[in-house]
């Protein structure tokens, strides 16, 4: 796995640039994960790339997201991430000796939950297309359509309808109160929470605001995994300033707890020896 590359940084928005759709588009975000070992895995991110009607409704997400309600990014440079650190995840596991749900219940394959948590990852947050409110289930509706565009490319009927219900579960199971009844849905829930380097925080907060949720994501520098000593994770997360300890408790804490993969993470914050300084004045 040493040779293998995820993308888990940050990279610019196009939807920071107001402009048209066509504008939108033209500064397309590529989906990409190691994937040379998993054809299946190879031919959805194929199909996603090719698909102009999955992109623009990463885009609406975005919009409403970003530019009408002020929050962090939920489009596709945040699904990219997403799936970059759930694959990377449910590697780390399976590696260590963890079954997948699929590998439980259906005698399927890794490089099929591989499947699962990587289109539940690009597709968790496609209901922001519609609204901030419920879009977890809203996620759901577009999700059973689009994965039946996709999926049938890669499986034939019987197992498409077993991958899409698990896909359709990851999603669900991701928003505050969910609960993963397998291993691919507790990955997708986690990894949507460590998308918070460099300000990406998962917390919604005000634009420009000096509130805690502010101030605690500035203080986010990095996030990465690796075989843990103890357990089969390690997630260090590197800080600027000890206000970021805001992000692990109020954000990591909640997402980790029911998430079944409790067991299976260690969990360590790093803050550098000179603490950076994030604010300077505040009123109320």
């Amino acid at each position: 796995m040493t040779d293998e590359h995820f993308d888990t940084e940050a990279t610019p928005n196009p939807e920071d640039i107001a402009g048209s759709v066509d504008d939108r588009f033209e500064n397309r975000i590529v989906m990409s994960v190691p994937d040379k070992h998993n054809p299946k895995l190879q031919k959805v991110i194929e199909l996603v790339n090719a698909d102009d009607d999955l992109y623009g409704l990463w885009l609406a997400a975005n919009v409403n997201a970003v530019e009408r309600l002020g929050m962090t990014d939920h489009g596709p440079v945040h699904v990219k991430i997403v799936m970059n650190l759930a694959v990377r995840m449910l590697r780390l596991l399976v590696n260590a000796g963890v079954t997948s749900g699929v590998a439980l219940n259906y005698k399927m394959s890794a490089q099929d939950a591989e499947v699962v948590v990587a289109l539940a990852a690009l597709l968790h947050d496609v209901g922001m297309s519609i609204h901030r409110q419920d879009h977890e289930a809203f996620s759901l509706f577009i999700a059973q359509e689009k994965l039946k565009q996709i999926l049938q490319h890669v499986y034939d009927s019987r197992h498409e309808t077993i991958i899409r219900s698990e896909i359709l579960h990851a999603i669900i199971s991701h928003r505050s109160g969910g609960t993963p009844l397998t291993l691919e849905a507790g990955v997708v829930r986690i990894a949507d929470a460590l998308d918070m380097a460099k300000g990406r925080s998962r917390i919604p907060f005000e634009a420009g605001s000096l509130s805690i949720h502010a101030v605690s994501a500035a203080a986010v520098d990095s996030v990465s995994l690796e075989k843990g000593d103890k357990k089969p994770i390690r997630v260090t997360i590197e800080l600027s300033n000890s206000a970021g300890l805001f992000q692990l408790d109020q954000l990591l804490r909640v997402k980790l707890n029911g998430s079944g993969l409790e067991s299976y993470l260690e969990i360590q914050a790093t803050v550098g020896e000179e603490e950076r300084r994030l604010l300077t004045d505040f009123e109320l």
